[in-house]
């Protein structure tokens, strides 16, 4: 008998394939937030995810299968073809300056004690030193004075500190208001958090609108604030200054943003997630901001330009204020970051820490924390470094500027329009189409609305890299698929500026070429319709 049973198994095994051997089937489980959901049983996620199975993160993301980011194809583009000139990620391709990495090397080499050892792990919420360095300069920021053990939590760069602070608040099915467009990072966040990302469009209004393209500013217009908020919004998570746009929130744009989080519709508990990590590199400050406010009783530089929405009426109990070094120390690599904000916010973020990873290097916190007075200091001929930087960084905007517009992009006015960080979102302009193959143009007018790298704004991206060797990043995974799809991100490029002269100079090369060739294809096309009027000619015939 046992071996008939044997024999029978066997013959099913090879019969039936195994996928199918596990019955599809859907149940109803009861959520730890009360609600019940439908799962599919084991076999219909191994289907989707070739195989595997996978938890619930994966799930958010879209599962194992769900396309590559805009970062991981062009990177694959990259790597396939000679970068003469990269303008597309966002990192400085220089060191940073001399007193960081001094600070570095002197906290590696210094004798070590039972006392003293960066070399160990620190504080998990932040090393002493560091904490009590960032409370001193937020209380002035803020105007308010810091605690820097219940204030501050020290993070593995910003992403960390966003990433800890939606887990610390977003419950499954919580709206988290984005501003689009948006640094793409920001939305796959909110999902793993079990968020829901809710998309309030900024509006592109150009100068002229007389001009066909032209450049233009984004603004935040209160009433389409007022539309999305609801009592389901946990949070509203500001950028200012703005990736991809550059954009400078107003002081009347924060207000709209306060009294929208304390009007009746709002949820009481819904806070602000303030991503500030370009505060330092504000270019064109707003009008009103132009006055340069150094508290010189601490000699602690401020950022002229930017406002802090928790210094505003009521709001530092209603907001986490995220930043790092990285870009404002051109330090990348150093990933560390942190939070600012009432303990009510912070505390939940300290009890995480520990689960994700014990601290983030006690090396670079170190070095950090005593690169901070440093930074304050007269440098290179400015007042401090931060005065040296901005200063740096509108030199380096205007050398690629005017390139950018010879070779029929449509850039900001500055003159005009507040400009921070270290990115320009440029306009398509129909000089520059005229110098696109006729494939790149006529394929994007009959574009998959399903697939951004069908639009004009990735294919161009992409034929400039791979036909002239300059990186640039599409506007397209910067917005909602529903803005895709209307067309918004097919008129515009992200092209960053924080790179060597010579990279700026070798882009600039390329895009001169751009306008040679606009100039040739404009010729050729007047000759060609020259020529198709002489053969329609009845007497020429």
């Amino acid at each position: 008998m046992s071996r008939l049973l044997i024999l029978c198994a066997l013959v099913v095994t090879l019969i039936v394939p195994s996928k199918c051997f596990v019955l599809k089937t859907k149940s109803r489980i009861e959520t730890k937030f009360g609600f019940s959901k439908e799962i599919e049983s084991k076999s219909s996620y191994e289907l989707k995810n070739n195989g595997m199975m996978t938890g619930d993160a994966i799930e958010r993301l879209g599962g194992v299968e769900s396309k590559n980011t805009v970062w991981v194809e062009f990177q694959r583009i990259s790597e396939k073809n000679e970068i003469i000139a990269n303008l597309g990620q966002g990192f400085p391709n220089w060191k940073p300056p001399p007193f960081c990495l001094e600070a570095l090397v002197e906290t590696v080499m210094e004798s070590t004690n039972m006392h003293s050892n960066p070399h160990q792990y620190t504080r998990t919420a932040g090393h002493p030193k560091l904490v009590k360095e960032l409370a001193k300069r937020y209380s002035i920021h803020l105007k308010r004075d810091i605690d820097c053990y219940n204030d501050v939590a020290v993070t593995v760069g910003a992403s960390q500190a966003l990433f800890l602070s939606l887990q610390s608040l977003i419950k499954e099915g919580d709206e988290v208001i984005v501003f689009e467009p948006f640094f793409d990072l920001y939305i796959n966040q909110i999902k793993l958090a079990g968020g829901i990302p809710v998309f309030v469009p900024l509006t592109f209004r150009p100068y002229d609108e007389k001009e066909e393209v032209c450049g233009g500013e984004w603004v935040l217009e209160r009433h389409v604030l007022e539309e999305k908020i609801t009592k389901r919004t946990r949070a509203i998570l500001l950028n200012s200054p703005h990736n991809p746009t550059g954009k400078v929130f107003t002081h009347e744009e924060m207000m709209f943003i306060v009294d929208v989080i304390n009007s009746p519709r709002a949820n009481e508990h819904c806070v602000v997630l303030s991503d500030e990590v370009y505060k330092y590199i504000i270019h064109s400050p707003p009008e009103e901001e132009r006055i340069i406010s150094n508290d010189s009783r601490n000699q602690i530089s401020t950022s002229p330009g930017h406002i802090s929405i928790a210094s505003l009426p009521g709001m530092w109990d209603r907001t986490i204020t995220i930043s790092s070094a990285g870009k404002t120390f051109s330090a990348t690599g150093w990933q560390v970051g942190w939070c600012i904000g009432p303990p009510k916010l912070i505390l939940p973020i300290h009890q995480l820490l520990p689960y994700v990873q014990f601290c983030p290097s006690t090396l670079m916190q170190e070095a950090l924390a005593r690169s901070l007075p440093s930074a304050d200091l007269p440098f290179q001929g400015h007042s401090s470094y931060y005065d040296y930087l901005r200063n740096k960084y509108i030199r380096k905007r205007d050398m690629l500027v005017h390139t950018l517009e010879a070779a029929g992009f449509a850039v900001p006015d500055y003159d005009r329009t507040p400009g921070g960080g270290f990115f320009i979102f440029a306009r398509i302009g129909n000089k520059l189409l005229r110098a696109l193959p006729e494939e790149i143009t006529q394929q994007s007018n009959h574009h998959d609305n399903n697939d951004p790298s069908s639009r004009l704004d990735w294919k161009l991206c992409k034929w400039l890299a791979e036909e002239k060797g300059l990186l640039c990043i599409p506007s397209s995974p910067f917005f909602s698929e529903e803005q895709v799809k209307k067309g918004v991100s097919d008129q515009f490029v992200r092209i960053a500026f924080c790179k060597m002269d010579d990279t700026i100079l070798a882009a600039a090369d390329i895009l001169k070429d751009l306008s040679s060739d606009s100039k040739v294809r404009h010729l050729q096309q007047q000759n060609n319709s020259l020529n198709s009027e002489i053969v329609l000619d009845p007497l020429t015939q």
